[in-house]
């Protein structure tokens, strides 16, 4: 229903073609019965989800070393440059050092690398609290993805990490301790670092400029929705239409996404997209919801079910305030933990 719809929606726009070339990324949905169907059990899934945890932690370590490191970046790099003018890392470590005031590891922007890791967080956490059969190195390479993401100032994806840990808390029988405890790791990481307390503040700052042209920008989503309801502006399309919409105080009016993933929906592919999306959340939650009950708590496949869960709520909650369905590097971070919990639901 959702391809259907994005599909009519892009015809239907004033620009067909260009529309239905954004329209390809829902060619990645796929990937979630591509990994349903590549991880076998619940054994194998929760080997599948610790490597993704442990391969972030170098994206997480990368991150963290430009942000503590990014004033003497660049005269690290050109003293390498002039000691080993034939090591051929050295424009790629230049590179790595660019835009590092936050963390964004190996991704091209923050905010990349802040949602892969709200949903690898979440999703991993039931593994990394469960004391059985949990490799010793989890806990450690959990924290440092923890101070990775924190260090990338997304306030959007703390929220979203934050109300994921809320749905651990209310899904788990020892739920209080986890909700306790994943909430004051956070809690000190975020105190602890730099620059992070004054980044918490402006969360429920209504002067912090970010925060009202957000609103803005969404006012402005609303008005498109609401003129174009039925098929929308078309996938992509936005941009063509938003300065038409834009708020006269608004600094940039020349947007290719509203920063709302439910709004930027509703207004490329009309309501009937809009509800065929939200169809597909809806049916991933009820399978996994089931399949939580009936799964024993000690069952290896209900750590992964809950912490999908979890992760996919932490996901779209984050989305409220970014359009990170349309970042194809943590869509797919979020149809791998969707697959890897469907996968262990075999057993349910």
């Amino acid at each position: 229903m959702f391809a259907a719809a994005s599909v009519a929606a892009a015809l239907l726009s004033a620009r067909p073609l260009e529309s239905l070339v954004s329209a390809r990324t829902v060619v990645l949905l796929a990937s979630v019965w591509v990994v349903r169907d590549a991880v076998r059990d619940a054994a194998e899934a929760r080997r599948a989800m610790l490597a993704l945890l442990g391969v972030l932690a170098v994206a997480s370590v990368a991150g963290i070393a430009q942000v503590l490191g990014c004033a003497a970046w660049p005269g690290t790099v050109a003293r390498l440059a002039d000691a080993a003018p034939w090591l051929p890392l050295t424009p790629w470590l230049a590179k790595l050092g660019t835009k590092c005031h936050r963390a964004r590891g190996f991704f091209s922007i923050y905010m990349t690398l802040a949602g892969v890791l709200n949903i690898a967080l979440l999703a991993a956490l039931p593994l990394v609290v469960a004391g059985r059969g949990r490799p010793r190195w989890a806990p450690v390479v959990w924290l440092v993805d923890l101070a990775g993401f924190a260090l990338t100032y997304v306030r959007g994806a703390w929220l979203g990490f934050v109300a994921g840990v809320a749905v651990l808390g209310g899904s788990l029988r020892h739920g209080q301790r986890l909700l306790f405890g994943g909430l004051v790791a956070l809690t000190v990481v975020l105190l602890l670092l730099p620059g992070v307390r004054t980044r918490v503040r402006s969360i429920a700052d209504p002067r912090d400029p970010t925060s009202s042209e957000r609103v803005l920008m969404w006012r402005s989503g609303v008005a498109m929705a609401r003129d174009h309801l039925v098929t929308g502006v078309g996938p992509g399309q936005v941009k063509r239409v938003y300065p038409s919409y834009a708020a006269p105080e608004v600094f940039n009016k020349y947007r290719g996404h509203v920063h709302n993933t439910p709004l930027q929906i509703l207004v490329e592919r009309g309501i009937i997209g809009f509800v065929a999306w939200l169809s597909i959340f809806a049916a991933f939650f009820l399978h996994a919801a089931r399949a939580a009950r009936r799964l024993p708590e000690d069952a290896g496949g209900h750590a992964l079910v809950t912490g999908g869960i979890a992760a996919i709520a932490g996901f779209l909650v984050a989305g409220l305030f970014e359009h990170n369905f349309g970042d194809t590097e943590v869509l797919l971070a979020a149809t791998f933990v969707m697959g890897v919990a469907l996968s262990s639901m075999l057993d349910a």
